[in-house]
């Protein structure tokens, strides 16, 4: 498995078909929010970019899969993967349990030299709440599935990750051919 996974790695195909699927993902969000008319809280926004830092990761390992640049692309990729796992699970948290001790901010805060929701406020600006639940299904609500999709991506990047320390072995079933 580990050797599948390693060659997978130095190709662009499997770079590439991880940035479409976080590519649908955020087509979907937007799905939700623009025809669903569904409103993004401040976790939704901030899950959105932990998204975008696995395309990005995604990106830079199909440019140069080959090459040092892909350590760089898997540890973003398991660092956006964490990222976007703790805030699904601290956005479930606040849906399943809501207090008005444990809320979201009112506002997102990205840093001064990444202003994302200014540079893109249809798609970065947040005007729900963190704690309503607004869509289901298969009796789970968004951040729940989000959960799920974060920790498959973290635990794939894992093992990617440990992968690029084996060994590839070139001959069949294993045995160095002499000749």
């Amino acid at each position: 498995m580990f050797q599948f996974l390693k060659q997978r790695a130095q190709g662009s195909a499997s770079w590439l078909l991880m940035a479409l699927t976080v590519l649908l993902l955020e087509a979907t969000a937007l799905y939700f929010q623009y025809v669903m008319q569904l409103q993004p809280c401040v976790m939704c926004i901030y899950e959105r970019v932990a998204l975008l830092g696995i395309l990005g990761a995604a990106l830079l390992g199909a440019i140069a899969p080959k090459t040092p640049l892909r350590w760089l692309a898997i540890l973003v990729w398991i660092y956006s993967a964490w990222q976007g796992l703790r805030l699904a699970w601290d956005h479930t948290m606040m849906q399943l349990y809501p207090s008005p001790f444990n809320t979201c901010e009112f506002f997102v805060q990205f840093p001064s030299w990444l202003p994302l929701n200014d540079w893109l406020p249809s798609v970065f600006q947040a005007y729900g709440d963190c704690s309503i639940k607004q869509w289901a299904f298969l009796t789970l609500d968004m951040p729940q599935w989000l959960l799920g999709i974060f920790a498959a991506y973290f635990i794939v990047g894992i093992f990617v990750l440990i992968s690029q320390f084996v060994r590839v072995q070139n001959s069949l079933y294993g045995y160095k051919n002499k000749y």
